[in-house]
């Protein structure tokens, strides 16, 4: 039996309520709600194509193994009944907003993650309901009944616990983590289950005999952080159920990319129009934005699956289409994996995002990123 000092009250962090809100396959049920012929049918939402991959796929899909980053060629094989239907963000998107105004009822302070889920802190709420289980209920209510989706919530203590929580009775479920339950629902979890923890963490705590959440509490601060450096500190405490990460509404993006996989992998030399495609893309969106990029980022992926990174950082930020193609273009060259290379994506992006003050000359620094 291992023992445990968590420490003082006063070092815990003041309680809260939030409420993580998952809409259930989310592409997927956008198409059957507004495709009668669709329901209860098999519904995959991804391009069709060798090199393309699953974006979504409804319950009647997951039944046959089909999951989402799945190749599509791999979701055929699986499901040979499955409706394929190729996505359409623009609805996605505008079905995403009417779900955050139905948030925004109740709450100011919300945290999106993607088109389908967000945090919401609703330690104060709009509406003047007592529990967040209420507020979690009304909006999964207003949600089944304007818009006619569901969506599964999990209410917690903090935003650690509210994700593991909405997870826990998909798809239109509703679970409660209660402070009281931390001692009796946290320790036999798979230590997989934790947020943040994929496959390669996971092999690496199994390495060390650490596969529960249980075990992760007989361990203590210093033999994990040995182990795993500052992330140490944070498997520590979420390993107690503690996560002082406060909900942070409009997170600004870190990032403006696009990229583009091919249908047959393509060598080095062949892809400057692919290359100029894309910066486009990129410079199209950055338009849209408040704050400009400082740094170009070219992003290739081998027929073997590895990933090359390079980017360049000039002495001051693209201030036109054609100087972010020619930066990119530029980037190529230092990629030198051999004339016989093969590659199977191209990506382009502006990185470092920055506000600059008018009149202002910031200095830049050139760097490159290894692949």
């Amino acid at each position: 039996m291992c023992s445990l000092t968590i420490g003082s009250m006063e070092s815990l962090p003041p309680a809260r309520k939030i409420v993580h809100v998952d809409m259930d396959a989310f592409y997927a049920s956008v198409e059957q709600r507004d495709d009668p012929s669709l329901r209860g049918r098999p519904v995959v939402v991804a391009w069709k194509g060798r090199r393309s991959v699953v974006c979504a796929a409804s319950y009647e899909a997951r039944r046959f193994g089909v999951r989402s980053a799945m190749p599509t060629i791999t979701a055929e094989r699986m499901c040979p009944e499955a409706v394929f239907i190729p996505p359409d963000f623009a609805r996605y998107k505008a079905v995403s907003r009417a779900v955050r105004e139905i948030f925004s009822r109740h709450t100011d302070l919300i945290e999106p993650l993607s088109l389908d889920e967000a945090y919401l802190d609703v330690t104060e709420n709009k509406t003047g309901l007592p529990t967040a289980t209420k507020v979690a209920k009304a909006i999964r209510q207003a949600i089944r009944e304007e818009l006619s989706l569901t969506a599964s919530a999990g209410v917690a203590p903090n935003k650690f616990l509210a994700k593991i929580a909405s997870d826990w009775r998909k798809p239109d479920g509703l679970f409660v983590i209660q402070p009281c339950d931390f001692d009796t629902f946290l320790p036999p979890l798979p230590v997989g289950r934790i947020p943040g923890v994929g496959k390669v963490t996971e092999a690496r705590l199994k390495q060390v005999g650490i596969a529960t959440v249980g075990d992760l509490r007989c361990v203590g601060l210093a033999a994990l952080e040995g182990h795993f450096g500052r992330y140490g500190q944070r498997l520590h405490e979420l390993a107690q159920g503690i996560d002082r990460s406060p909900v942070v509404p409009d997170r600004p993006a870190k990032s403006i990319s696009a990229e583009d996989t091919f249908e047959t992998d393509i060598l080095l030399g062949e892809m400057e129009e692919l290359i100029r495609k894309l910066a486009e893309k990129v410079w199209n969106a950055s338009r849209r934005e408040t704050r400009v990029g400082r740094t170009v980022v070219l992003k290739l992926k081998t027929s073997e699956f590895n990933v090359h990174t390079r980017s360049m950082t000039p002495l001051a930020p693209p201030a036109s289409c054609e100087e972010l193609t020619a930066i990119a273009l530029a980037l190529r060259g230092r990629i030198d994996l051999g004339p016989g290379q093969k590659f199977r994506l191209v990506g382009v992006g502006l990185s470092n995002l920055t506000h600059i003050e008018p009149g202002a000359s910031p200095l830049f620094e050139d760097a490159a990123l290894a692949g």
